[in-house]
């Protein structure tokens, strides 16, 4: 098994995980906040199901510019409710998915660089990339989605285990 396919069964379960948490978001609780500094459920949400997109820009763009010289930065799509929401992430993993099929070992190790104004914020090789700045990513933000869906007394789907809403664990 070669390095890519490894990749592709990481981000396959860090998918299926994903989508479930995502199934959670209450619709009536996308404006919800846990603190005046800190995004709103719908937003983190839509920022959740968009990450898997950025393996695309990672394997098929040498660089990415997040707020070219004299233009605004760059908007996410917002989901406006839960099916929405889990449209825009079934796209962003369909895109994710295409790319690391698509994707040959050589290019692994090749740089990709993130801008924002033209300023270059990192260069690193693009596996680097693929598990920092995708999918470490994603997976902290899901983790926060997780803390907010508790707060809103929203059940929380297992994720590398049980979690305290299912039956089989039980914290003391």
């Amino acid at each position: 098994m070669n390095f890519i396919e490894l990749l592709q069964q990481e981000f396959e379960q860090e998918m299926a995980t994903t989508r479930r948490v995502l199934e959670r978001v209450p619709e009536d609780r996308l404006d919800w906040r846990p603190h005046p500094r800190s995004g709103t459920l719908g937003w983190l949400a839509s920022h959740v199901a968009t990450i898997p997109r950025w393996t695309a820009a990672v394997l098929t763009q040498d660089e990415v510019d997040v707020q070219p010289p004299g233009s605004p930065p760059s908007q996410p799509a917002q989901a406006s409710d839960r099916s929405h929401l889990l449209r825009l992430f079934d796209e962003s993993v369909q895109a994710g998915r295409s790319a690391l099929a698509a994707a040959q070992p050589e290019q692994l190790g090749k740089p990709w660089r993130l801008l924002r104004g033209g300023q270059e914020l990192f260069n690193r090789p693009r596996v680097q990339v693929l598990r920092t700045f995708v999918l470490n990513h994603l997976i902290h933000h899901r983790a926060q989605l997780c803390v907010y869906l508790r707060l809103n007394e929203v059940p929380v789907p297992s994720v590398y285990g049980p979690s305290a809403d299912e039956d089989s664990f039980r914290p003391a």
